[in-house]
């Protein structure tokens, strides 16, 4: 009994392990790109909605969200262990009626600022275009990859109707992603120290037979760091 308690304790570690995604993927030590948490309306954070209230400034925050981790979907599965795809299916699933809200909110937003439905519809794709290309990258891939990742795995375990929590938490790190950079542990190629060590050559440190003067410049010869 017990031997099978260790292994039924053995199988769910590792059932455990293998849901979890890899923090170092690319690099011994990634970038930091944690931020504060934003409300949705803050330069860079998402595309300008002028004249939004609270409600379609958090619907748009939340789209945000959605379409980053749309896209890290299908540009990350180079690495499986990111887990973006499994992640991006749990969110649409688990936090649809949300999702599904903010879409309604934002669609009432650009009906109410356009003049006919039509234009409210092509404002509203636009929006959406516009959202899209703002997390696209290639420079910038590992590092927003890696972040979308997590992002995603705090939205799967975030409890129903407060998916936007995230967003307000996360967004600032999805968009500091987008800022390429490399290995944070090691220098980025080798590192060649140039600095040495010489004598001081003041002429009012040495004699005329070239000899140090310790009565100007002290007792013994002075050496300095040349770059």
């Amino acid at each position: 009994m017990t031997a099978l308690r260790i292994l039924v304790s053995t199988l769910v570690a590792a059932g455990a392990l293998a849901a979890t995604p890899a923090s170092a993927q690319f690099f011994m030590a990634s970038r930091d790109f944690s931020g504060p948490p934003v409300r949705g309306d803050e330069p860079g954070i998402g595309v300008e909605m002028p004249g939004a209230t609270d409600a379609e400034i958090r619907a748009a925050l939340l789209w945000n969200m959605r379409a980053a981790l749309n896209i890290a979907a299908l540009s990350c599965d180079f690495e499986p262990t990111l887990l973006t795809v499994s992640n991006y299916n749990g969110l649409m699933v688990d936090h649809k009626e949300e999702l599904a809200k903010s879409y309604d909110v934002l669609t009432k937003y650009f009906k109410r600022i356009n003049k006919t439905p039509k234009a409210g519809q092509t404002a509203l794709d636009q929006f959406g275009t516009r959202v899209y290309g703002s997390f696209t990258t290639a420079t910038a891939q590992y590092g927003f990859c890696q972040t979308a990742s997590s992002v995603g795995r705090d939205a799967i375990f975030q409890p129903r109707g407060t998916l936007y929590q995230v967003a307000m938490n996360r967004m600032r790190s999805l968009r500091n992603s987008l800022v390429p950079y490399g290995e944070q542990r090691f220098p980025r190629g080798i590192r060649l120290d140039r600095t040495i060590s010489v004598p001081r050559v003041d002429a009012i440190c040495w004699t005329k037979k070239g000899e140090w003067n310790d009565k100007k410049c002290g007792p013994t010869v002075q050496w300095v760091t040349r770059y």
